[in-house]
């Protein structure tokens, strides 16, 4: 009996603390503010929030900006140097490297060292030179004594005649060698024996694939130094076949990269190849871009794109601020603080990234960026 008690005062106790628990949380839930408060509507396609409501967290508001509508979508290109401003520099002698005097990022003028060599062939060069300028002195002056003679009845003809023939020998080649050390950009004066070579133009050093010690030839396939004007660069873009008809030469561009997504760099089409690549059915297109602040560097991969000689400037938005709906385009302006209106929109070009904006929205109002399908979802779900 006693045994009995126990087990019903267990079970008592069991379903006594389970209904507390029970009631405990429904007091607690019925008394807890709410954390999240719905948005009222003013109208059918608004949104209004109080100004702490934490939606407005989830979501990024920006001015809309207007740029010229491009003809295309942006088309992949990569930065070039500019080949009319750059200059590969090779050693025209064999030989070993002595000393290196321009760095990377160094500006040099036109005529500057920029590397010291110790080459046997220009010291050869340097001494036929040096003979040959010898030579021509001493037949000179041979012809000089045979021409006396000659006057003086004391020299035959032929003999002055041959004297004339050595000394335009020895000129000729004395020309020969003084051509072949400018060839070289060296110099036959004391202390030449080492070859000095140098830039080609004035520029910046971009790069040096040379180092003290090394041996170079004049047959390298990499050039020691790459020298180049970095405030004007190319831009080499891969025409799509389909897209041939909407470019010419002396038209603008616009140039974006992935390093300053915020920056627009204008530029023209200055060439266009004259026949298509077999392999990628592409056609090559060069633009010149001015390049003052050094922010575009060779080999960077870009977008381009080409803009109509006459055009009109169009608000320009992210694809994550469109919301589609059947066949329209909506987007969410803000009206005042904490109030969002979806407004239906004209879209023109749409690119991968962004798009233009034909009518139904200003330069200058304020979008939503990000959040929208959050918006849209929780204006179709208060309907």
């Amino acid at each position: 009996m006693i045994k009995l008690n126990k087990v019903g005062l267990l079970a008592v106790l069991i379903l006594g603390g389970a209904g507390y628990f029970y009631w405990h949380k429904l007091h607690a839930v019925s008394h807890a503010p709410e954390l999240i408060q719905p948005a009222t509507h003013k109208t059918s396609d608004t949104l209004r929030f109080e100004t702490n409501a934490p939606q407005l967290s989830f979501i990024k508001i920006l001015a809309v900006e207007a740029f010229p509508e491009p003809l295309v979508e942006p088309l992949n290109a990569r930065i070039a140097y500019d080949d009319n401003r750059t200059a590969r520099v090779f050693s025209p002698v064999a030989g070993r490297v002595v000393r290196i005097l321009a760095e990377i990022g160094r500006h040099v003028d036109k005529g500057e060292g920029v590397l010291v060599l110790d080459a046997p062939d220009f010291a050869q060069a340097v001494a036929d030179s040096r003979k040959a300028e010898a030579d021509k002195l001493r037949k000179q002056e041979s012809l000089d004594r045979a021409r006396l003679l000659y006057e003086a009845k004391g020299l035959a003809r032929k003999d002055l005649e041959l004297a004339e023939a050595d000394s335009l020998q020895a000129e000729a080649e004395a020309k020969r060698a003084r051509a072949r050390l400018a060839n070289l950009n060296g110099e036959s004066g004391a202390g030449a024996e080492q070859y000095v070579l140098r830039a080609p133009h004035a520029g910046v050093v971009s790069e040096r694939q040379v180092s003290a010690g090394s041996e170079v030839r004049p047959d390298a396939v990499n050039p020691l130094f790459v020298i180049t004007e970095p405030e004007h660069v190319w831009v080499q873009v891969d025409l799509p076949e389909q897209q041939m008809g909407k470019v010419k030469v002396g038209q603008s561009v616009q140039v974006q990269v992935d390093a300053y997504p915020d920056d627009v760099f204008s530029g023209k089409i200055t060439v266009i190849a004259g026949a298509l690549d077999p392999v990628t059915r592409r056609m090559q297109v060069r633009c010149e871009i001015n390049n003052p602040e050094l922010k575009l560097k060779p080999e960077m991969y870009a977008r381009v794109s080409p803009i109509a000689d006459v055009h009109d400037s169009l608000p320009r938005i992210p694809n994550t601020a469109i919301v589609t709906q059947g066949l329209y385009s909506y987007v969410f302006v803000e009206q005042s603080p904490g109030e969002l209106q979806r407004r239906k929109v004209v879209l023109g070009l749409q690119g991968h990234e962004e798009s233009y904006v034909k009518d139904g929205l200003k330069t200058g109002e304020r979008v939503v960026t990000i959040g929208a399908l959050l918006l849209n979802a929780e204006l179709a779900g208060t309907d």
